[in-house]
């Protein structure tokens, strides 16, 4: 009993399918259509060459004589007329109008011998050609310079009734016209739908350099907060812990446990924040959304009183944000005390009064006693103060910062955020 076949047997067989013969068809016409556009020439000699040979054979054979409307024609004249419309096809795609008007001679002629060659229908391909590089007004006229041999030959050498002299030709210079108008058809067409691709592909590409734009720049904010707002902190922890360990061991010690412990937090945050960033999904505990909200606020307030920066905080109403707005506040609010910190010189006190009417606006304000000379307006290059108003600006909100009207000094941070618009 012979072993059934497994499926990785049977996979190969399936995927060894013959492809259509229109693919292969496909194939070949793009590649002759780039060797011809490579090579415009090479084929142009070749159909020309080809032409003359056939009209040259059917007059040695002597086989235009069995449909000739009159024989009498000398034998230099039924070569030349041979040579005439087989000899102008050689440009017939970079001059068709000129070809045909070189035809129109020995056509008139042919029509008027009754020579009758099958070689005066080359005059189609130029038709063709005509309709399928030049204005479709120039078929008007040119369509009439191919009617006139015909309607010669029907008066001249009439044999059959007129519709049967008149109408296949006429078709056939009909069909010659549809023939380069439906190809020119699809050329445009193909044509606009690669410019349609490119320019959609530009686009994209514009896409993604905004997108990579907008993401270094939340990247920046998130990385300037986290690491900006924690080594503020511990700046201002060693240089208490400093001044406390002469009198106070116990104090130092405090502030270097809070010293470490900010730093593991800044290492926390900033591992979450570059974990994020990670293509390989070699960590997927990784948090998506790794952003503080307001219930983070009261360990960031801790952390700066620990500081050295006592700060008294005030809420009125219920905070009910989104989480992208509860960012937005604990943002600005971290900013304004990390800037505090480090301008606002000793014996500084803030304050920070958070109001909120539970549907999604909310209103902030951070003050604080300093004399410093530096704060928000100092940072020409930082990331500080753009950082805060492209957060509120996310969400139509504004944003001022700036010192305190006199007599009142030190610094004054104004946010608000109002209220979300109603789902219609």
């Amino acid at each position: 009993m012979s072993p059934t076949p497994s499926t990785m047997d049977v996979m190969p067989q399936q995927a060894a399918t013959p492809e259509p013969l229109t693919q292969h068809v496909q194939r070949l016409i793009a590649r002759v259509r780039a060797f011809d556009r490579r090579h415009p020439s090479a084929w142009d000699l070749h159909l020309t060459g080809f032409c003359v040979t056939a009209a040259l054979m059917d007059y040695a054979a002597g086989g235009w004589r069995d449909i000739a409307r009159g024989t009498a024609s000398p034998d230099w004249l039924i070569v030349t007329l041979n040579l005439g419309f087989s000899l102008p096809l050689l440009w017939r795609r970079t001059h068709p109008v000129a070809v045909l008007l070189a035809m129109v001679p020995f056509a008139l002629v042919n029509a008027w011998t009754g020579a009758a060659l099958q070689a005066a229908m080359l005059q189609l391909v130029v038709v063709y050609n005509i309709a399928l590089r030049l204005p479709l007004r120039t078929l008007w006229w040119t369509t009439l310079l191919n009617i006139a041999p015909v309607l010669l030959i029907a008066v001249r050498h009439r044999q059959n009734g007129w519709d049967q002299e008149i109408v296949p030709p006429l078709m056939s210079i009909a069909v010659a016209v549809l023939a380069g108008v439906a190809v020119r058809t699809r050329r445009d067409y193909t044509e606009a739908l690669e410019d349609r691709a490119r320019r959609l592909e530009i686009e994209r590409d514009q896409q993604a350099r905004l997108a990579t734009a907008a993401e270094r720049a939340r990247i920046a904010r998130e990385m300037h907060d986290i690491i900006g707002h924690n080594l503020s902190v511990i700046t201002g922890l060693a240089d208490g812990g400093r001044y406390a360990a002469a009198k106070s061991p116990e104090r130092a010690a405090q502030a270097l446990d809070a010293i470490a412990g900010t730093s593991r937090q800044a290492l926390t945050d900033l591992r979450s924040l570059l974990d994020v960033l990670r293509d390989d999904h070699q960590h997927p505990e990784a948090d998506l959304t790794p952003q503080p909200a307001l219930t983070d606020l009261a360990p960031l307030i801790d952390g700066v009183r620990a500081a050295g920066l006592p700060v008294h905080t005030t809420v009125n109403g219920t905070a009910n944000l989104p989480p992208g707005r509860q960012l937005t506040v604990y943002r600005v609010i971290q900013e304004a005390l990390t800037n505090t910190l480090k301008h606002a010189g000793p014996n500084t006190t803030a304050e920070i009064v958070m109001s909120y009417d539970g549907q999604g606006a909310a209103t902030v304000t951070i003050t604080d006693t300093g004399h410093g000379t530096g704060g928000l307006h100092s940072s020409g290059g930082g990331r500080g103060l753009p950082g805060m108003r492209e957060r509120t600006a996310l969400y139509g909100g504004t944003l001022e910062a700036g010192p305190r009207r006199p007599p009142e000094h030190g610094w004054r941070v104004h946010l608000h955020l109002p209220s979300e618009e109603p789902a219609q």
